[in-house]
Parts: C-alpha cells; sequence; structure tokens
C-alpha cells in the first residue's frame, strides 16, 4: 500500500501524507475506511513511529481523517470533497502563475514542455 524512499529529499511524513492521500484520491480506502495503525505502519515500514503520527496528525488536522479515542483512524466522509477542492485551488494558482509567466515573457512552449516532462514522470526540469 505505502512505499518509502528513505533516500528522497521529501521528508518521510510527507511522502506518508502524500500516499494517503493518493489512496482517498483512487479510492483504495473510502469514507469511513480504516488507517493502518501506527504501530502496524511502523513494523511494516521500518520508520520511526513518531514520524507517522505527525503524519497522521496533519492529514487529521486537513480533515481528512478522524480519531475514534482506543478504535483508531478513519477516513472523513467529506476527504474526497476536500481534496478535489484544494486541486481546484491549487489550479487556480496554476492558472495565476501562468498569467503572469506569459507576462514576463516565457514562452508558451516552454511550459507545455514542462508540463509533459512532469506528467511523463521525468522530474523537476530547470526553466530554459
Amino acid at each position: 500500500m505505502f512505499a518509502i524512499d528513505k533516500l528522497s529529499r521529501t521528508p518521510i511524513y510527507e511522502q506518508l501524507i502524500d500516499q494517503f492521500e493518493l489512496c482517498i484520491l483512487s479510492g483504495d480506502i473510502g469514507p469511513e475506511g480504516q488507517l493502518p495503525s501506527v504501530r502496524y505502519l511502523s513494523q511494516t515500514l521500518s520508520v520511526n513511529p513518531n514520524t507517522l503520527q505527525r503524519a497522521y496528525a496533519e492529514i487529521e488536522r486537513r480533515g481528512l481523517c478522524y480519531t475514534v479515542p482506543g478504535n483508531g483512524r478513519y477516513i472523513a466522509k467529506d476527504a474526497l470533497i476536500k481534496l478535489r477542492e484544494a486541486a481546484e485551488s491549487k489550479t487556480s494558482e496554476f492558472e495565476e502563475l501562468v498569467s503572469e509567466l506569459k507576462g514576463k515573457g516565457v514562452k508558451m512552449e516552454t511550459l507545455v514542455g514542462i508540463v509533459n516532462r512532469v506528467y511523463s514522470g521525468e522530474g523537476k526540469v530547470i526553466a530554459e
């Protein structure tokens, strides 16, 4: 379910948050679905329990899950809606950024090339 790249520059707790969000968006974990326990994930992924607790605290702060004391953590009913709203907000920010870059003379081909590289999985690219 989860894969951690311990050599990545992205902190482990952020990798976990991203993967939880992907599981929600893909439907792998549905509304009211129970999340794995900190202990279980800690042993499975060989990750410090405090790191997992930090990731869980953050997704709970974002309203994507909730805790039932003594029973575990569960995906919030509206988690998918919240993630989609966040994506829409990012899309608006992206549109504003593209407009700003256009105003600064960045060619459309350059921006399209960057988007294509990101979608093909080639990673970060230094502006040309």
